[in-house]
């Protein structure tokens, strides 16, 4: 037995769909359109409603900017208006006032002329006034500008000499070598101190070893440069040639 010939065997509704289909619109019909219908159809109806509303809304916005606008350029108007005849009034009394100006020129002149003097002058008068005018001066004139201009010279260079000059100084630093470590170094430095001259002045001094016990004195002094050189005083201090072998400068500075 094939498949159809089973299926024609069974009893199976194949068109249930197309009954339900029908049964649907006939109830319809009987009742009118369903809700779903209804709401459909309402819906156009509002979204038109809100359109028209939308519509309403704005041209009131814009007939009420527009009125805005109206009512600004009104108060602008009125004040430019007011400034124009201001400038109006002010252009008149300026051309009033020179055209008063223009009528009366003498008047004005006249007034700020200031009035001119008469000198007389006397004839008789004028011989004795040449005769006291001496056109070519006198000795004692000059003698005089002389003595002035002499004593004002003096008076400078006085001032000039009780103003304290500026000393250039040194400092410097000396190391003295004996000939051996048996030199008497107290004496060596007596020695040392001994030599004095103008502008020289001593100062500390300490003993340094060298070597081999052999010790070298270093003082130091302060000196004048325009009185006291190193040169005259290196050859003061080795005249005292038992006592030192030879001396250095060890630093040399300017105060």
């Amino acid at each position: 037995m094939s498949g159809l010939q089973c299926l024609a065997s069974e009893n199976i509704w194949f068109d249930k769909r197309c009954y339900d289909e029908a049964e649907k619109c006939f109830y319809e019909g009987a009742n009118g359109p369903s809700a779903q219908a209804k709401s459909a159809l309402q819906q156009p109806k509002g979204s038109q409603l809100k359109r028209r509303h939308r519509n309403s809304s704005s041209h009131a916005g814009g007939d009420q900017e527009l009125v805005s606008r109206m009512k600004s350029m009104e108060l602008e108007n009125q004040t430019l208006h007011k400034v124009v005849e201001e400038m109006r009034a002010a252009l008149q009394k300026l051309e009033s006032r020179v055209a008063g100006l223009e009528k009366s020129p003498a008047a004005v002149t006249c007034a700020k002329a200031a009035p001119v003097k008469q000198v007389k002058v006397e004839n008789g008068d004028d011989d004795d006034d040449d005769d006291d005018v001496d056109l070519f001066g006198s000795d004692e004139d000059d003698e005089e500008a002389e003595r002035i201009k002499q004593e004002r010279l003096d008076a400078y260079a006085a001032k000039k000499s009780k103003k304290p000059t500026l000393i250039a100084k040194s400092s410097i630093l000396l190391d003295v070598k004996p000939w051996d470590d048996e030199t008497d170094m107290g004496k060596l430095e007596e020695c040392v101190r001994s030599v004095q001259m103008d502008g020289l002045l001593w100062g500390a001094s300490k003993l340094l070893p060298v070597g081999y016990g052999i010790k070298k004195l270093q003082i130091n002094c302060v000196v004048e440069d325009d009185k006291v050189g190193t040169d005259i005083l290196e050859e003061e201090i080795t005249k005292f040639e038992d006592y030192i072998q030879s001396i250095d400068v060890a630093a040399f500075n300017k105060i």
